[in-house]
């Protein structure tokens, strides 16, 4: 594969800088967020430490490789969405949640060290008001 920069791809194609966002709904994203822990390769993810106790500033600023937060921003759609980094702060934004909320999802005083994909997606399908599908799925849903 050849690689080209940006001038150089000017002078033998159209090329637009801009790009449409994609337009999805809180609840979307919310969803989809879910979707891509539930794909994650790791079933285990990091968890931010005392997110509650951060100044605010801090807190806004919060990341770490391998938690909820970046395997959200590692999806396309949710990127072209408008996810801008994996950051506390733009999760928080991005996803319109409280500090209460996101701090249920991604905070180490309910996990430990590592929170599974799989609990942080059930959480944020309770969240976005979706039912899972079919008897048993609701079943398992409601022992969660």
């Amino acid at each position: 594969m050849e690689q080209y920069a940006l001038d150089q791809l000017k002078t033998i194609a159209n090329v637009s800088t801009t790009c449409k966002r994609l337009e999805i709904t809180r609840r979307e994203r919310l969803e989809r967020w879910a979707e891509s822990l539930e794909r994650s390769p790791r079933p285990f993810l990091k968890t931010l430490h005392e997110t509650e106790y951060q100044p605010m500033a801090d807190r806004l600023a919060l990341r770490d490789d391998g938690t909820p937060i970046s395997v959200a921003f590692a999806d396309p759609i949710l990127r072209a969405a408008g996810m801008e980094n994996d950051s506390y702060g733009e999760a928080k934004r991005f996803f319109e949640l409280s500090d209460e909320q996101l701090h249920d999802l991604v905070c180490f005083c309910h996990f430990g060290e590592r929170v599974s994909a799989a609990v942080v997606a059930r959480r944020l399908r309770k969240m976005s008001g979706s039912k899972p599908d079919g008897f048993f799925a609701q079943l398992r849903a409601w022992f969660a």
